[in-house]
């Protein structure tokens, strides 16, 4: 499970910006039992979701670009590159020192019993530093710490990584951690395996994960779950087929060496194409009793919000299986509010969610804000200041006689008392302002 997850100096963020899923004793009696895993091994309280609110272009979705780019490069940056290749982090350019200075980005998170403090500091050129701690019970052990091409290794509990090293096998454009993993250190292999199980997707561009829930739908236990989600969602789906792609018909558009490979593919090594899901749908007569079933393409007859909610069935039941984590940018883009606080209930839900996957999310929808759905330590915000540099806060942070259990949360957002929105103060003066302008040209 994701504790905390810090970026500094990356894009729009400045300074330190800290995201924790680490349960406050401020609302200690709110959702207790719904919304938190108590790990008993360290005596925390973890939650499993959490929600991200802020204007346009104020710094919400590039912090889940910030957690995207860990993940990458931690997993691909000792087999995708090569040496001299430039590191594609991108630091805060409104400010002489900082588009200068490293990015800076560290985790931590438990697997397996076990809880790791992992992060590392690199500009274009070069990891400047990198460090990894781990706690297998109350002790936090330092494991290494890396400062350039200078490495302190535990010799002991990470003797592998330290022969690597010696021998030069890592690059100053690649993270010790990834080079590790590759030659099967098993404390490197776990914390991978941790950002392999982060599934980050956007809400605005399901394509990328829709083809994910297609070959799964080809699972009959898998494909009754899915189907389960789409009936939750009152969407009036009763089957779903999949249509396998005629190479025969494929437009003469389509280059010649895209066809010949799809044809290599299917005859050399089996593989299957499909150009469309199928929707069933009933079929009534004038009693309104059900006579026949229709078929509707998923592609040219459903509307974008069944295709975008088809998409996330795979990837949430992936999640919620395995006990994973899922990021979505924009959760709320093009789904009805009540079905995004479904969403929500299925992770906060101690009978639904038993192995205690946790859901980030940034939204706009402020319905959620009076759902009941969230403590206040789930409720984050992210705001930018006049120098365009954000910040991110919870609502936990304000005072208690600040933020009251019993107040209208999104009542008290959308009139700026939390700050995070939109200063509109010029539209209130374009009645004075576009007469000004009205007889030039």
């Amino acid at each position: 499970m994701l504790l905390q997850f810090s970026v500094k100096n990356f894009r729009t963020f400045k300074d330190k910006a800290t995201l924790s899923l680490v349960a406050s004793n401020y609302d200690k009696a709110t959702r207790e039992s719904e919304n938190i895993y108590h790990d008993n091994k360290f005596n925390l309280r973890i939650l499993k979701s959490a929600v991200v609110y802020g204007a346009n272009a104020s710094g919400k979705s590039k912090l889940f670009e910030a957690l995207m780019f860990m993940e990458r490069f931690v997993i691909t940056s000792s087999k995708e590159s090569k040496k001299g290749d430039k590191i594609d982090v991108e630091p805060y350019k409104l400010n002489s020192e900082s588009e200068h200075s490293p990015t800076e980005f560290e985790v931590i998170f438990i697997f397996k019993n076990v809880m790791y403090r992992y992060g590392f500091e690199a500009d274009r050129k070069m990891v400047i530093s990198e460090w990894l701690y781990y706690r297998p019970n109350t002790k936090e052990i330092e494991l290494f710490y890396r400062e350039g091409n200078n490495f302190e290794i535990h010799q002991k509990k990470f003797s592998k990584a330290n022969t690597l090293v010696k021998e030069g096998l890592v690059r100053d454009n690649a993270l010790l951690i990834s080079v590790s993993a590759q030659f099967n250190d098993d404390t490197s292999i776990s914390v991978l395996n941790w950002f392999e199980n982060l599934k980050t997707i956007s809400g605005l561009h399901e394509e990328g994960y829709q083809g994910f829930t297609m070959s799964q739908t080809e699972d009959r236990p898998y494909k009754a779950k899915i189907l389960s989600l789409l009936k939750v969602a009152d969407l009036g789906i009763q089957d779903i087929k999949l249509q396998k792609l005629d190479i025969d018909k494929l437009s003469k558009n389509v280059p010649k060496e895209l066809v010949d490979k799809i044809n290599k593919e299917v005859n050399e090594e089996k593989a299957e194409f499909f150009s469309d899901i199928i929707t069933t749908h009933k079929k009534y007569d004038i009693n309104k009793k059900v006579i026949d079933s229709v078929y509707f393409s998923l592609d040219d007859d459903e509307s974008s919000g069944t295709r975008k909610i088809f998409a996330l069935t795979g990837p949430i039941i992936d999640v919620i299986e395995n006990g994973y984590i899922l990021v979505v940018d924009e959760l709320d883009a093009k789904l009805h509010p009540n079905l995004v606080c479904k969403l929500v209930s299925l992770f906060n839900s101690k009978d639904l969610n038993k192995k205690n996957a946790q859901l980030i999310f940034n939204t706009h929808d402020t319905n959620l804000l009076s759902s009941g759905l969230f403590r206040r330590d789930q409720i984050w915000f992210t705001d930018k200041n006049q120098f365009g540099e954000a910040k991110l806060y919870s609502l936990a942070d304000f005072k208690s006689d600040e933020v009251r259990k019993t107040e209208s949360f999104e009542e008290n957002y959308i009139n700026g008392k939390y700050g995070a929105i939109p200063f509109l103060g010029f539209f209130d003066n374009l009645n004075t302002i576009l007469p000004a302008y009205e007889n030039e040209g």
